[in-house]
């Protein structure tokens, strides 16, 4: 194991940020169960508050799922939806804290967030859930997936759908799999340093 970290390589950066593309178009390749368990298995790795981990994922993959997951998306969503491969329903556990005893054992953080409000758990669950999301989108990437995350859906009946009696919150639509690239739309501007940065 490396004693310190070193910058990757201009191969690694492009297939992580600058090259990679958010995908509307599939090609009919499968994701097999070994590479959704090792995205979750790369995830979990990166940090969150206390260690906390409140993601929780479901792969939507079978027909009759996809057709569940269908009536709750918004109508640009859902061809690109059906299409691909695999939908993960990034979610987030309001009841977290119930595993922080394994989590974070040196510390009684299961007791600290207990005296919390649910509305100020519901709020950390939802902040480190969506942090997380950011590393399952890295994740897939680093293992030559490509993602298309959205937002257009009624996470009232992704959850009514999917996620009855569990505690757990639909936060992110991500759709994965080989994206293809002859249906890419142009690349949108993004914001300069001096645009969106300030040294303090």
């Amino acid at each position: 194991m490396a004693t310190t970290n070193t910058a990757l390589d201009t191969d690694a950066l492009e297939q992580l940020f600058t090259e990679a593309r958010t995908h509307s178009a599939w090609q009919d390749r499968p994701v097999t169960e070994e590479t959704l368990r090792r995205i979750y298995e790369l995830a979990r790795m990166a940090p969150t508050a206390v260690n906390s981990q409140p993601v929780r994922l479901v792969f939507v993959k079978s027909r009759e799922a996809k057709e569940r997951l269908k009536p709750t998306l918004s109508p640009g969503n859902v061809d690109k939806t059906m299409q691909a491969p695999v939908t993960v329903i990034i979610a987030y556990d309001t009841a977290f804290h119930e595993q922080m005893p394994r989590l974070f054992p040196s510390r009684d953080m299961k007791s600290v967030f207990a005296a919390w409000t649910p509305e100020a758990r519901e709020q950390s669950a939802l902040l480190n859930g969506s942090l997380q999301a950011g590393y399952v989108i890295l994740a897939a990437r680093a293992l030559g997936l490509d993602c298309g995350p959205m937002g257009g859906f009624d996470k009232a009946k992704v959850d009514e759908a999917f996620l009855q009696g569990t505690g757990w919150k639909s936060n992110i639509l991500l759709n994965l799999g080989y994206g293809d690239p002859a249906k890419l739309f142009p690349r949108n501007p993004r914001l300069s340093f001096e645009d969106a940065c300030r040294m303090a």
